[in-house]
């Protein structure tokens, strides 16, 4: 598939209130039923940033995500995001997943945890950097403050032995020579670090050879902090190819070329040049 529609739902979040935000996006996703192919939500979608709320965490298959995978069936589209996880043993993550339609979720647990906000204390950090197929594209995800750490999301050179990925959803990467066609990042980025949401966004666009896509919430949160959005979709040459205006509620669509994206990596090879970095 050449072309791949996605669309960025930026919105505010109610405090700690699962069942209120479940509702709420499900109403935003409707209206994107044969509009779109991936939708993009704001980091921890169902609570908001409650590092301390750890009663809120669920099971892979509790009901946030079987409410997830039940709007992906019916909608037909692929759905982004993250929540707050727990495994059986009682640890608590922060944890993005990728539901596409009728398949089984990818999840990848948040890196790199924010500790000037506490969130080191009380969740376990994930050490996996699965590259997820979906309609013909190799997609990454990362979660908000992971957007800093520029090693970790490394677009390496397909077969490259120090950059092996790992996932059990891995595309085959036929006429892609690097791993990943497009980078999600799934974010509750506070107001005052607004310049620094899109710089480092755009960056990771350029430095990787790829689309980036980062979809922010917008509004206060239980913790005073403000939130604006500038959620923005940038091409492979750091062009914002979409972009959601701060402090407003919004869902926006654009469509995305490969054939250009290769076409660019062909012809501005720069990639071929890249460090070999070791296996992290």
């Amino acid at each position: 598939m050449d072309e791949i529609r996605v669309s960025i739902v930026q919105s505010a979040l109610v405090w700690e209130d699962k069942a209120a935000n479940l509702r709420h996006f499900y109403e935003l996703l409707k209206p994107l039923r044969g509009q779109t192919d991936i939708a993009v939500l704001p980091e921890t979608f169902t609570t908001g940033f409650s590092v301390t709320a750890c009663e809120l965490a669920e099971t892979n298959d509790g009901y946030t995500v079987k409410s997830i995978q039940a709007w992906a069936d019916e909608l037909d589209l692929a759905i982004a995001g993250s929540f707050l996880a727990k495994n059986a043993v009682g640890e608590v993550f922060n944890r993005g997943f990728f539901v596409a339609p009728h398949v089984a979720p990818v999840f990848v647990d948040k890196r790199h945890l924010f500790r000037i906000g506490g969130e080191n204390k009380l969740l376990t950090a994930g050490d996996s950097r699965p590259i997820i197929a979906y309609k013909g594209w190799n997609i990454r995800l990362i979660v908000c403050y992971d957007l800093r750490f520029p090693v970790w999301m490394r677009n390496r050179v397909v077969g490259e032995q120090a950059g092996e990925h790992t996932g059990e959803h891995t595309g085959e990467h036929i006429g892609s020579p690097l791993q990943y066609d497009l980078l999600i990042c799934t974010a509750n980025w506070p107001h005052t670090r607004d310049y620094i949401w899109t710089t480092l966004l755009q960056a990771r666009a350029i430095e990787n050879w790829c689309y980036v896509c980062g979809v922010n919430r917008i509004g206060e949160d239980g913790n005073g902090v403000a939130h604006a959005g500038n959620s923005t979709l940038f091409d492979f040459w750091g062009k914002a190819r979409a972009y959601a205006e701060a402090n407003k509620e919004a869902v926006i669509t654009t469509n995305l070329s490969k054939q250009l994206l290769l076409n660019f990596r062909e012809k501005f090879a720069m990639w071929r040049d890249a460090d070999v970095l070791p296996a992290l």
